[in-house]
C-alpha cells in the first residue's frame, strides 16, 4: 500500500484536517497532531538506548499504523524492523517498503496463512509467532505452495495470560517441529509480558519481569541442549524495556508507545518514582479539539468525543493546563470542566489520548507540526487493517 498522494487534490475539512504551510490555529478539528520535534527526540533517544545496551529495536507498528513513522524510526532510531499484530497490517508495511516484519501474534486461518506465505515474494523477511504444534503443518504447506520461507518464534506466555505456552517442554517440542518442517525456520522465542506494562510501580513491573526471565532462561537452556540457537529473544515494551535490556537474556526490544506517549503510559513510575512522561519520554501525539459551545457557565463543550478517541484506559488529559479538565465524553462531544470560565467558543486544546493505539485507528491522517506550522501530513496507512 503506497502512501503517495498529491496535496493539490486534497480538500481541507473534507479529505484532510490541514495541509503543509498552514498555521496550527487553522487546523480543522478534531484532528490527530504530532509535535515533530518531540517525536524525533523520542525516536532518537530509544535508538541510542538500544544501541548502548547491545539490543535490536523492532518498533511496534500496531501503535501508529503508519509507514511514514516506521521509516522515520528506522532512519532516526536505527530500528531493525517492525512488528505488528495482524496479517493485513503487515501487508501494509511490506507494500510500503518495510522489509523486516514480525507478526507478533498467531496466524491460524488458512487464507491468512496463505497471504503471510506470499509476502516474502515482495522481498520481505517474514516472522510469525507459534504456540501450537498443529499450526506448523499449515504454515509449512503454504510456504511450499509459494516457494517461500517463513521464520517462526515460539511464543512463551510469561505472565500475560493470553497466547503462548507455559512450559519449557512445550517450547522445545514446538521448536523441534519448526526446525524439521519444510519452508520454516526456527528463529527464536517471543516473550513479551503485556500484562505488566501498565503496573504503576516500578518494583511491581520489575518483579513480574524477573519471573519471566526465569522462564525464558530455562527455555533457552533446553533449546541450546538440543542444538537450537535463538537469533531473536524478543519482548520489552515502553513500561519494561529497561528490564529486558539489562537481563542478559533478551536481545530485541519491541517498544511502541514511547514514540507518542499517551496518558495511560504517562502515569506509570520509573525507578525514581517519577512519571515517565515527565523527563523520560515526551508527549508527541495530541488530539486537537475546539470549543463549540459554552452555554453552561462552568463547562465548555468540545468537538472531540468517543468517535475520535478510545477511553478504555481512561479519558484524555488536557495538555499543559491545570485550570481546565476533560471530564466526560459522548459520541460527538467532550465536556471540559471550566470552573473559572477561562475558555471561549473557538478556543483549541491539545488533549493527550488515554490510549494511543486504538485512538490512532479512528483517524485517517496525522498532522505534523513544527514551530506552530504544519510541516507534513501522513496517512494512517494501516487504519482498520484488523484481518
Amino acid at each position: 500500500m503506497k502512501t503517495e498522494f498529491r496535496f493539490e487534490d486534497l480538500d481541507v475539512g473534507f479529505d484532510v484536517p490541514a495541509l503543509p504551510g498552514m498555521n496550527e490555529a487553522d487546523i480543522q478539528t478534531p484532528a490527530l497532531i504530532l509535535d515533530l520535534d518531540a517525536l524525533e527526540r523520542n525516536i532518537k533517544k530509544m535508538g541510542k538506548y538500544a544501541k548502548a545496551h547491545g539490543m535490536r529495536h523492532r518498533v511496534h507498528g500496531k501503535m501508529h499504523k503508519s509507514v511514514d513513522i516506521a521509516k522515520l524510526q528506522i532512519e532516526l532510531g536505527s530500528a531493525c524492523g517492525v512488528c505488528c499484530q495482524k496479517v493485513s497490517e503487515a501487508e501494509v508495511f511490506v507494500r510500503g517498503g518495510i522489509k523486516d516484519l514480525l507478526v507478533s501474534n498467531q496466524v491460524r486461518d488458512l487464507k491468512k496463512i496463505d497471504r503471510l506465505a506470499r509476502m516474502p515474494k515482495l522481498g520481505a523477511r517474514m516472522i510469525v509467532c507459534v504456540d501450537d504444534p498443529t499450526n506448523i503443518a499449515d504454515l509449512s504447506a503454504a510456504t511450499k505452495r509459494h516457494g517461500t520461507t517463513i521464520e517462526c518464534l515460539v511464543e512463551i506466555d510469561c505472565g500475560a495470560g493470553r497466547c503462548g505456552v507455559t512450559t519449557t517442554q512445550d517450547v522445545l517440542k514446538i521448536a523441534e517441529m519448526i526446525d524439521f518442517a519444510e519452508g520454516l525456520k526456527f528463529t527464536g522465542v517471543q516473550a513479551y509480558h503485556g500484562e505488566m506494562q501498565h503496573l504503576d510501580r516500578y518494583s511491581d513491573r520489575k518483579a513480574r519481569l524477573e519471573a519471566a526471565v526465569v522462564m525464558v532462561t530455562d527455555a533457552l537452556t533446553g533449546l541450546k541442549a538440543q542444538g537450537l540457537e535463538c537469533e531473536i529473544v524478543g519482548g520489552g515494551g515502553t513500561g519494561s524495556y529497561y528490564f529486558e535490556s539489562n537481563s542478559g537474556i533478551y536481545n530485541e526490544l519491541q517498544c511502541g508507545s514511547y514514540a507518542f506517549m499517551d496518558a495511560a503510559y504517562g502515569r506509570i513510575l520509573n525507578e525514581k518514582g517519577q512519571r515517565i512522561d515527565q523527563g523520560e519520554w515526551e508527549n508527541a501525539l495530541f488530539l486537537l479539539t475546539q470549543v463549540m459551545s459554552h452555554s453552561k457557565v462552568d463547562k465548555a463543550i468540545v468537538d472531540a468525543g468517543l468517535k475520535v478517541q478510545s477511553v478504555d484506559s481512561g479519558l484524555s488529559v488536557v495538555f499543559g493546563r491545570t485550570d481546565v479538565e476533560y471530564i466526560q465524553c459522548t459520541d460527538e462531544h467532550g465536556i471540559v470542566s471550566d470552573p473559572h470560565g477561562v475558555l471561549k467558543v473557538g478556543d483549541k486544546l491539545r488533549l493527550v489520548p488515554g490510549h494511543c493505539d486504538p485512538t490512532v485507528n479512528l483517524h485517517d491522517w496525522y498532522v505534523g507540526i513544527r514551530n506552530g506550522i504544519v510541516e507534513t501530513i501522513w496517512p494512517v496507512s494501516a487504519r482498520g487493517k484488523a484481518l
